[in-house]
């Protein structure tokens, strides 16, 4: 069952009395008159079947109903103030705060930014790369760039774009590869916790069996860090597209097979609710998107 919230007059005018212990002074606070004051408090009481306040002859003090109270009433109304103040400076502010992973960052995001720059000069961006989740609450983060299915509730999910899963290596070692059979006298670079299952899906759907996928392993914690490691010719990186694209274009890196492999998940911009359509953040959104559809042109 839920409880009807009481007056939001009400609930004002008594934090302001209880916090000066002075209808008269609250009132001047809230711009009213202190008879206001007093009847909106009186309401309030009346809606609660309870005296918040006890009405003595040389003032005020708060009743035990009113000292229980209290504190709910005053952090719902801190928590309140807060919001707003986060809310009106995120709006006013130039400054635009990103939250994306460190690989995201490098391979991907830092290399189109300048254009985004170019655009918009008056936007201070700012990249916190990082694996944690963001708390838009308290975090000074704008916008999250996520890696998921886009149901994050109660925030709001741009897709950007889905990876191709594919091997990849550099131009020397790809001369030894005419076949995926060739692979199982190489070394198998991955990521942990991201692509460790994706060599065993693409070896299976290149009917190849899962043994070969056994073999001599070089693992790393960032994706940054394995395609470097292809790019250096230590082995054969399955790659996703948001990280090799780049470096196949440059021809530091060549895909030797053509079989690829659809994601199931994507990346998306992430942004909550309530600032999604600030200037910043919308400027920042249409432009994301605009270049993530032509990524994998």
């Amino acid at each position: 069952m839920t409880t009807r919230l009481p007056s939001l007059n009400g609930l004002r005018a008594f934090e302001a009395a209880a916090r000066h212990m002075s209808f008269t002074t609250a009132a001047t606070e809230l711009n009213v008159t202190q008879t206001a004051i007093s009847h909106q408090i009186r309401r309030l009481e009346a809606e609660l079947g309870v005296a918040l306040f006890l009405r003595l002859k040389d003032g005020l003090a708060l009743s035990e109903d009113g000292q229980a109270y209290l504190p709910g009433v005053r952090s719902a109304f801190q928590a309140l103030r807060h919001s707003t103040q986060q809310l009106l400076e995120s709006r006013g502010s130039s400054v635009l705060t990103i939250s994306t992973l460190v690989s995201v960052a490098s391979k991907w995001l830092l290399p189109r930014l300048p254009a985004f720059q170019q655009a918009f000069p008056d936007i201070d961006v700012r990249i916190s790369a990082t694996t944690d989740l963001v708390d838009f609450r308290r975090g000074g983060i704008d916008a999250a760039i996520r890696y998921g299915r886009g149901d994050w509730k109660g925030l709001r999910a741009d897709f950007l774009m889905a990876d191709e899963v594919f091997p990849v290596c550099s131009p020397e070692v790809a001369t030894t590869l005419h076949t995926p059979e060739n692979l199982a006298s190489h070394t198998l670079v991955q990521v942990s916790g991201l692509t460790a299952s994706d060599w065993q899906a693409w070896l299976s759907a290149a009917g190849q069996p899962a043994q070969l996928a056994d073999g001599a392993k070089l693992t790393f914690d960032l994706a940054m860090m394995a395609v470097q490691a292809a790019i250096d010719g230590q082995g054969v990186c399955i790659g996703r597209s948001t990280y090799v694209n780049d470096d196949l274009r440059a021809g530091r890196l060549v895909a030797p097979f053509d079989l690829r492999l659809q994601d199931d998940l994507g990346f998306y911009l992430v942004t909550p609710h309530e600032t999604a359509e600030s200037p910043k953040i919308s400027a920042f959104r249409e432009w994301l998107v605009a270049v993530a559809s032509n990524t994998f042109v």
